[in-house]
């Protein structure tokens, strides 16, 4: 968990389905980053989830380390972002995080049935939040908070 715990308001924010993108450390050492559906548990952690084929799977494997940008799904610049690293990985028995996650974001059963899924619980260690929607007098956009 960060050392100072997340607002409520923003808890709810991620909690809800908003567009997010997840960088990970490849092995010569490079960030690469690629849109993901998550969800904000109720232990504070954020769940991912990935074709068991995926190459940011072998990277979070060899470096846990990650960072996501989590964008409010009407206004991109109203976001979270935030780094952490991965606490567990560990196979998705019978679909069901990929299933919560395909309900949470397109209210349906997620469709490819056909390669395994894995699931990733990360724990947060830090966060920045810009609030885009709560413009000063001066028009410059205020920060939420930095942890």
């Amino acid at each position: 968990m960060p050392a100072k715990p997340i607002p409520e308001a923003i808890q709810a924010f991620l909690r809800e389905p908003n567009h997010a993108v997840i960088a990970v450390i490849r092995a010569d050492g490079r960030p690469i980053c690629v849109p993901t559906w998550y969800e904000y548990t109720n232990d504070g952690s954020i769940l991912v989830n990935m074709d068991e084929g995926r190459a940011r799977l072998r990277h979070i494997r060899k470096n846990p380390s990650v960072a996501m940008s989590i964008m409010d799904h009407e206004n991109w610049i109203h976001h979270i972002s935030l780094t952490g690293t991965v606490r567990e990985i560990y196979d998705d028995e019978g679909m069901r995080d990929i299933d919560r996650l395909a309900m949470h974001y397109m209210n349906i059963q997620y469709k490819n049935r056909e390669r395994g899924r894995v699931s990733a619980l990360i724990d947060i260690d830090t966060w920045f939040g810009w609030d885009a929607r709560t413009f000063k007098e001066d028009g410059v956009a205020e920060r939420i908070k930095v942890n």
